[in-house]
């Protein structure tokens, strides 16, 4: 597939770069500075930042919204509803706000409303499960559940639990 699709109801900022064979779905907005990758798909309603950079091959489900300061790395799932933060002391009016930057490593998987909080970086083919709140780093092939999200185990490159026997 080398065609890339945007729904008419998709907002693409001029100088955001889609990369061939993506899918840009109903509602999604695309801001200043943005890279989506080849073969991304972007779910309805999906809102990726300013800046914010998404690797090849990235599915984003959803109502999902990638905040400025993100960058996704490829192959990366992530699940309806999940949510990216970016400041650590949120307020409304903040003269010295600081973008914390996010990484998210290529293979990773994170499930329907997980919260990312910002300033941790999620490792190579790591798993979030669902509805967890990630509040500092997850090494690479980790499983973490819950709030806040702690690790259980390890993950394959399939997502295969790989801390039980079969």
């Amino acid at each position: 597939m080398t065609d890339t699709f945007i729904h008419p109801s998709a907002i693409v900022d001029p100088s955001a770069r889609i990369g061939a064979g993506a899918q840009l779905w109903v509602n999604v907005q695309v801001r200043e500075q943005a890279a989506i990758g080849r073969n991304c798909i972007l779910s309805k309603d999906v809102y990726v930042d300013h800046g914010v950079t998404i690797g090849d091959n990235c599915k984003i489900q959803n109502s999902v919204s990638v905040y400025h300061g993100v960058t996704i790395e490829d192959d990366v799932f992530v699940g309806p509803n999940a949510c990216f933060t970016n400041d650590r002391v949120p307020r409304a009016f903040n003269k010295d706000w600081v973008v914390s930057p996010t990484m998210v490593r290529r293979g990773a998987s994170i499930g329907a409303n997980a919260t990312i909080v910002c300033g941790i970086t999620i490792g190579e083919f790591a798993m979030v499960a669902a509805g967890s709140v990630v509040t500092r780093d997850v090494e690479p092939f980790a499983l973490v559940i819950g709030n806040p999200a702690r690790m259980v185990g390890y993950v394959d490159e399939s997502g295969t639990r790989k801390d039980r026997q079969s």
